[in-house]
């Protein structure tokens, strides 16, 4: 079993063939998957993809979320976003009315790499996107990009705070640093094509009971799938590599990195 927990399944990449895609997903062994909302709109996709969804081999979450860098569009985005929770109530399918198919709020953080948003519009985005979720009671998927010191200056002040760091790519300073926090790592296919021995270094130290898979498709296809979409399935070649890289079995990746999500996203 093989839980992809950061995925774009309702970009319009995929409006042709969603069907075949989620097959081939299936077929590869994931049986869940986690569609991340990154602004109002995105969000509303994400919400509307899982809600008119006919394929029903696969499980199918969402997340909703302002992106660092859409921070720019300000608090009544922001509003928007929050609003959408009240969406969820057409679920109504479990413990948390509402919000069984909205598991997550993100992804949200800070990107100082493209610096589309600036610093102040992205620490207020940030910070409204973490008290949203400790009010609603979720997780949250953190994305962070050359932003580590702000990030967790941020949020020491939120000691309630649950969730995963998307894309994780950094060093083994930052991984012991994360750990403090008890926050997830997502890993993805930037470990199969990395020339970075810190980086791989990094994903050999997190604890199994931290570790996340994803592929945050479309985006970042694995190699040796480099430059073609990336896709659910793939999330199996993302594990088999780092099973290898980690001395596991791939058994037992699959199965510890399932349980996490399942923790973490409470589904």
């Amino acid at each position: 079993m093989l839980i992809d927990s950061h995925a774009h399944t309702h970009f319009s990449d995929y409006k042709d063939d969603i069907d075949e895609v989620l097959a081939n997903a299936k077929e590869k062994g994931v049986n869940k998957i986690i569609t991340v909302g990154t602004n109002a709109q995105d969000s509303v996709r994400a919400i509307n993809f899982i809600k008119n969804l006919e394929f029903d081999k696969i499980e199918v979450f969402c997340s909703i979320g302002l992106h660092p860098h859409d921070a720019k569009k300000g608090e009544n985005e922001l509003i928007k976003i929050s609003n959408l929770i009240n969406q969820g109530q057409a679920f109504n399918l479990g413990p948390r009315p509402g919000l069984d198919k909205i598991v997550a709020i993100g992804e949200c953080g800070l990107d100082y790499y493209r610096n589309l948003s600036s610093k102040e519009d992205q620490e207020r985005a940030f910070r409204y996107q973490i008290e949203l979720a400790l009010e609603h009671n979720l997780p949250i998927i953190f994305h962070v990009r050359d932003a580590w010191r702000d990030f967790f200056r941020i949020i020491t002040d939120y000691k309630e705070i649950t969730g995963v760091i998307h894309s994780f790519s950094a060093t083994p300073k930052e991984v012991e640093k994360t750990l403090e926090y008890d926050l997830y790592f997502g890993l993805n296919g930037i470990m199969t094509f990395t020339k970075d021995k810190n980086q791989l270094e990094a994903a050999k130290l997190i604890p199994n009971e931290k570790l996340l898979l994803e592929t945050d498709c479309p985006f970042l296809s694995p190699a040796p799938n480099r430059g073609k979409r990336n896709e659910p399935a793939n999330v199996r070649i993302i594990a088999e590599f780092l099973a290898d890289l980690r001395n596991q079995s791939f058994d037992e990746l699959a199965n510890r990195t399932s349980q996490n999500a399942n923790k973490l996203f409470n589904i």
